[in-house]
């Protein structure tokens, strides 16, 4: 475990060191700000609305932002230190590839651990200095739940960014496999989905497997954990397609969990099978 905590120690100062990672932050930090503000101009508002709407105008941020940053955090985890030479060095220390790899998993986490705290922490702060109507145990408790599986959606994908540069030997391939996951995964899935829903006009079996679907999407997880319990704001397409009472939240939750141990695991399981 402390080579672990050594590993992840060295990740979050490199990571914080990196002008990637700086530049990302500010920007997601201005637009947290920006929707916050202005989330309401298409209605005729401007300025601070309603908390729910509020949490749905970060929620559709996150789920575009939080996966880019992870991804592009985590996709030269491992060929980047192969490149460098610095990968045989490492591991022949007394260093087990599984703490290795598990170092650089939980600092590149707890990298974007900070910058979502930072950034939705900040907006939503300011917010409630203008929405007195929000300031509530209840809405803390909203709030804490959303930067949680906002960690948990960070995680996931740097997990897969790990995963991807385990199974690449060239840092600019690793880059480009690592948009195209982020491409499929946060645009083109749902479109597939909808698709294929309007395509077969919705019947009954398509409706009843449709909200499960979704579980297979770590971005899709994070939408419903945020969107479900939010009663019309925002989340109408989540409603109208995914019967929202259909799991509870202890399943998606479980979910989210569980998309940050599965590209884990297959990287260590690949990790620990290659010639270094």
């Amino acid at each position: 475990m402390d080579n672990v905590l050594i590993v992840a120690g060295k990740e979050v100062r490199d990571d914080l060191r990196s002008r990637w990672t700086v530049g990302l932050s500010v920007v997601f930090i201005a637009l947290a700000l920006s929707i916050i503000y202005f989330g309401g101009a298409a209605a005729g508002q401007a300025g601070f609305t309603s908390f729910g709407a509020i949490l749905a105008s970060l929620t559709t941020l996150a789920a575009f932002v939080i996966p880019l940053m992870g991804l592009l955090i985590a996709y030269d985890t491992v060929v980047g230190e192969r490149e460098a030479g610095t990968l045989l060095l490492l591991l022949s220390y007394p260093l087990a590839p599984s703490e290795l790899l598990s170092g650089k998993l939980l600092g590149h986490s707890v990298t974007l651990a900070v910058a979502i705290v930072a950034g939705f922490g900040l907006a939503c702060g300011i917010s409630q200095i203008f929405t007195p109507t929000a300031r509530s145990i209840a809405v803390w408790v909203d709030l804490g739940g959303f930067m949680l599986s906002a960690a948990l959606l960070g995680a996931s994908f740097a997990g897969i960014g790990c995963l991807i540069s385990v199974l690449t030997r060239e840092k600019a391939r690793a880059a480009g496999l690592a948009l195209v996951a982020w491409f499929l995964l946060v645009i083109l899935f749902d479109l597939v989905l909808l698709f294929i829903l309007v395509a077969s006009g919705g019947d009954a079996i398509e409706r009843a497997v449709f909200p499960y679907l979704l579980l297979l999407n770590p971005v899709d997880v994070f939408r419903l954990v945020n969107l479900v319990g939010l009663k019309g704001a925002g989340n109408t397409f989540f409603l109208s397609m995914t019967a929202g009472q259909a799991y509870p939240r202890l399943v998606l939750w479980a979910a989210a969990a569980g998309w940050v141990l599965l590209p884990f695991s297959l990287a260590l399981v690949a990790f620990r099978k290659q010639e270094i």
